[in-house]
């Protein structure tokens, strides 16, 4: 079983840069959908999982349940949900009905959810917030 994966968008690719003995399977710009979609048929079994998605969800993207069938295929890892704090308008979903699914679904399962201070795009952590992020998961 591996110790670490770190699972999601550019979020999670800049844990990584963070966190480099984990293992990512992440992708920038990606939804939650096609996240699912491309790496869910992987094993992600590990010790501790750190998730971020939900950034580039889309009112198309049925959030809640593609985070959810990720969290059920994890299974019983120390999993770590990094709470997204915005996104594009163009995507017509309110951030805040993304963040209460994200925590609806770490508090089914007793996860940890980690809020950050986005930089000045509104949308992904400064250096020191992914500094932060990467500590807060060891």
């Amino acid at each position: 079983m591996l110790d670490c994966l770190i699972l999601g968008d550019s979020i999670a690719v800049g844990t990584h840069q963070q966190r480099p003995e984990c293992v990512a399977y992440a992708k920038g710009g990606w939804n939650t959908w096609q996240w699912n979609r491309d790496y869910l048929k992987n094993n992600l079994s590990a010790k501790t999982v750190i998730i971020s998605l939900g950034s580039n969800d889309h009112s198309g993207v049925k959030t809640k349940a593609e985070l959810q069938r990720i969290r059920e295929k994890v299974g019983v890892a120390k999993v770590f949900w990094i709470l997204p704090a915005g996104n594009l308008k163009a995507s017509n979903v309110d951030i805040t009905k993304i963040q209460t699914h994200v925590r609806e679904i770490a508090e089914q399962y007793n996860d940890t959810v980690l809020p950050f201070t986005p930089n000045s795009d509104k949308i992904h952590p400064t250096a020191q917030g992914y500094r932060e992020l990467a500590k807060a998961t060891k």
